[in-house]
């Protein structure tokens, strides 16, 4: 085409054309693809900025959905720990239970005793909350000692004179000697006696007995055919039945010393058998006695079966046959309760899990925030102590129970307790999750709008304003018909010259 020779108007009018078809080859481009910046040729420096600005966009995209992972992670152990909190207020609902519980089984027996009675003729107690392999014997026969000490004269004794005293030390079983006196102010106290120069026996031996009852000395004094007679009021054995008196002072007569044990047996009654159980410290808290018209009622304060021998056809006689009063089976039924749910509590923790990762099971979770992994965070369930460990029935202090645990509400006492410190760890637990949560949730947010922030600035970098360049695109669509205009007349100018020809 270079040998065709054009006009100056033609070539003039051609070159507009051609600019505006590329200028309109450009603006197609622009309004097809969106971009005013499609490639480096049209502006390296916005190109390579906008390519910067989505190459981190989508580094940090990436990372929302270990984010989100994350998240359900830690959702998934609080779900669990909300779980296992409502199992532990069942526990406490269930030792609660048990600690109102009184349907302890319980027997009345009728107590009758052998003529002769011997060493043999005991009542034997076993099993039930006594310690293992330990026996508690009572003989069926209390054991006493009397003592004849002082003679009084006709006339009684003379403590009119101010002054008049008397004292003496009594031992009652083997123990420690205790002095007992009685002055002329105790004679002189109104109603004491009739007459203080002329103390009669009967007078003597209650002031005496007022005095043994005040300091818990376990005698008593009657008035015998020639003198005091003293008493054990409280003995079990007959080799600790023993009384002494020694050491009498004093200026009124009437008393002397004695020394010696007139041992003598006769059989408890009811009361003395309900005073001995009841009274009997290795049996507090296992058995409890009491007197049922008569016949000696004996509760089994245990979950487990009380054994007793020393009976003959159901008869408490200290005989050969044995005799069972069962457990609580209410508290051994809510022991096994406890422990159910003490299983599933582990179950819960155990099945806490996503995407195979658990953080009731000691599972450690690590988090990305940013694209060069220096902004991170570590979530593992860990004590008061900060020490890494599982959330299980284990290592919170939690363990299995026995029937025999719930035998004594103490016990049941010490076990809420526990269980209290449990659930505040769990709760604990589940606070420090949660604040976790709130952290990772805010930086997923955070994540989120940086995106939207480098998008949108590479965005504003390469994109194309679609009605500026749909208004560019009519204007050079309208200059090009005003080009091939003036072309056509450029190009009438040369055919004028053939009709001179013509």
């Amino acid at each position: 085409m270079s040998d065709v020779t054009l006009s100056k108007a033609v070539r003039s009018n051609l070159l507009h054309l051609q600019n505006t078809a590329k200028m309109m080859d450009v603006t197609q481009e622009r309004l097809a693809t969106g971009k005013k910046v499609n490639s480096a040729l049209d502006n390296p420096t916005n190109f390579f900025t906008a390519a910067s600005l989505n190459g981190r966009a989508a580094d940090i995209s990436a990372l929302l959905d270990a984010m989100g992972s994350g998240i359900r992670t830690i959702e998934a152990a609080d779900n669990g720990l909300t779980s296992m909190t409502k199992t532990l207020e069942s526990m406490q609902s269930v030792l609660r239970q048990a600690r109102q519980d009184n349907s302890f089984k319980m027997e009345s027996y009728n107590v009758t005793t052998p003529e002769d009675p011997d060493g043999d003729s005991v009542l034997n107690l076993s099993g039930g909350s006594l310690p293992e392999g330990a026996d508690f014997d009572i003989d069926l026969y209390k054991a006493q000692s009397q003592l004849e000490a002082g003679a009084f004269p006709p006339a009684g004794v003379d403590m009119d004179t101010a002054g008049d005293q008397f004292s003496f030390e009594i031992a009652v079983n083997g123990g420690s000697p205790v002095t007992i006196t009685v002055t002329d102010a105790d004679i002189g106290s109104p109603g004491a006696v009739n007459n203080p120069s002329a103390v009669t026996a009967d007078e003597l031996a209650a002031l005496i007995n007022t005095k043994l009852q005040n300091q818990n000395v376990g005698a008593a004094v009657t008035v015998g055919a020639t003198g005091l007679v003293f008493t054990t009021t409280e003995a079990d054995a007959a080799s600790t039945a023993d009384i002494e008196i020694s050491n009498y002072t004093g200026t009124a007569t009437g008393i002397a010393d004695g020394a010696g044990t007139t041992v003598s047996t006769r059989p408890r009654t009811v009361d003395d058998f309900v005073n001995a159980l009841n009274s009997n410290p290795d049996l507090k808290g296992s058995v409890r006695a009491s007197n049922d018209n008569g016949r000696l009622r004996i509760e089994n304060l245990s979950t487990s079966a009380l054994q007793m021998s020393g009976f003959t056809n159901g008869n408490m006689n200290g005989g050969v046959g044995q005799t069972e009063i069962g457990g609580n089976d209410s508290r051994s039924d809510l022991a096994r309760q406890f422990n159910d749910l003490r299983t599933e509590l582990d179950r819960i923790a155990e099945d806490a899990s996503f995407n195979g990762v658990n953080l009731l099971r000691g599972d450690q979770l690590k988090i990305v925030f940013n694209e060069s992994g220096t902004s991170t965070i570590e979530i593992q369930t860990k004590n008061a102590k900060g020490e890494t460990r599982a959330v299980n029935a284990a290592n919170l202090g939690l363990n299995e129970i026995f029937p025999e645990d719930l035998d004594l509400n103490d016990d049941i006492d010490g076990l809420l307790s526990n269980l209290q410190n449990v659930l505040n760890e769990v709760r604990s637990q589940a606070s420090a999750l949660g604040s976790t949560l709130s952290v990772v949730q805010n930086r997923e947010d955070f994540t989120k709008r940086m995106i939207n922030t480098l998008e949108t600035g590479a965005a504003n970098l390469t994109l194309a304003d679609t009605n500026e360049e749909s208004a560019n695109m009519l204007a050079l669509q309208t200059r090009q018909q005003l080009s091939q205009t003036a072309l056509s007349l450029a190009s009438q100018a040369d055919q004028a010259v053939l009709r001179l020809f013509g």
